[in-house]
């Protein structure tokens, strides 16, 4: 038998080191957050750990570890004959579920039994998921943060994009997040994931990146629709970024939210709807007169009223009230969205910082 426990904060340093991640939990568990690159396992689905729970808490817990312990052996036996069979000897994976108890202990203790080389994260995901948090504070002070910021439409995105391409380190948010960042910014037929997956993705990438090169992120709010982004963060980017500004031509603008949000031309009630949530701020007449131009199929003009009256002005105001570079900010002209407007940009950028 071959079962070592290991504590959260040296998993997470060694996660690369492991063969496979194996969550031994629920799939709604799994689903809501999970260590990065692991493979769900369950050893009782979502409708089992219900009952088991419900029997264990107002039943009989002697009576709820039976059933629970009939169908978690059948399970894994379905786990090791599916995922198992052609693992070799020296196969090395890390297992857990959500405190390190009784799930993933039966999960490793029979792979343990084979003869591979299990180790059991000991606290399981909960104690996992504080040295995340633990870590999303202190980490951003160790980076070096350039703050591209932009009006809206002015291809911050694309240049991140571009940098990231040209070997740069990319902190993109908003890909983390899956959102663009405004009230328009839903991606299409695509959830954002929950806070601790984001979290959880954030984390991930704020550990690769090298501390003695600079790392390039969009300015951003404290929230990302639905998602916020960890105090520790904000404050480094706004306090201590170095800021770009990003500028480009109105109509090369409009057309890259052409580009962007052209999918709102097949959802266009779906797009009204996210303009009512403008009504307390810009007032119903306006925000009925964009719903208009919407329905009216006149993309354009509307892309170019929303930037004058709502979102250039709103940016400005944000940036120079919270960003403290901002005043002294780089700035980089970019003709267009092309990709190799962009890829040029991104080459003076590199060149500049």
């Amino acid at each position: 038998m071959s079962v070592r426990p290991i504590v959260a904060a040296d998993a997470a340093a060694k996660l690369g080191a492991f063969d496979a991640i194996i969550d031994a939990r629920s799939p709604a568990e799994y689903a809501e957050d999970h260590l990065p690159g692991a493979v769900n396992w369950p050893v009782l689905d979502d409708d089992e750990r219900r009952t088991v729970g419900t029997e264990y808490k107002q039943v009989s817990t002697f009576d709820a570890r039976k059933r629970g312990a009939a169908i978690v052996a059948r399970r894994i036996a379905e786990h090791l004959e599916a995922h198992a069979q052609d693992k070799p000897q020296h196969w090395h994976p890390l297992v857990y579920c959500w405190r390190g108890g009784q799930r993933s202990g039966a999960l490793s203790w029979f792979l343990g039994q084979i003869g591979f080389r299990v180790q059991v994260l000991q606290g399981g995901y909960k104690a996992f998921r504080t040295v995340v948090r633990e870590q999303l504070d202190v980490l951003p002070g160790a980076l070096r943060f350039v703050v591209i910021g932009g009006r809206t439409g002015s291809g911050k995105t694309r240049l991140l994009q571009a940098l990231a391409a040209a070997g740069a380190q990319v902190l993109d948010l908003e890909a983390l997040a899956r959102h663009r960042g405004s009230v328009l910014g839903g991606l299409p037929d695509e959830s954002q994931p929950s806070q601790k997956g984001f979290e959880m993705a954030l984390w991930q990438a704020l550990s690769r990146f090298d501390a003695s090169k600079p790392v390039f992120v969009e300015s951003e709010s404290r929230r990302i629709g639905q998602l916020h982004l960890p105090e520790a963060l904000i404050e480094r980017m706004r306090a201590d970024g170095r800021c770009v500004i990003v500028q480009m031509p109105d109509d090369a603008r409009v057309q890259l939210l052409l580009e962007e949000y052209g999918f709102y031309a097949r959802q266009v009630e779906r797009f009204c709807e996210h303009l009512s949530a403008l009504t307390e701020l810009r007032g119903k007449a306006q925000v009925t007169q964009w719903q208009a131009q919407a329905r009216a199929g006149e993309w354009a003009a509307l892309f170019a009223d929303l930037m004058a009256q709502h979102y250039d002005p709103l940016y400005l105001r944000s940036s120079e009230r919270h960003f403290a570079g901002y005043a002294q900010a780089l700035t980089l002209d970019v003709a267009d969205g092309r990709p190799e407007t962009q890829a040029e940009a991104a080459r003076r950028l590199l060149a500049a910082v």
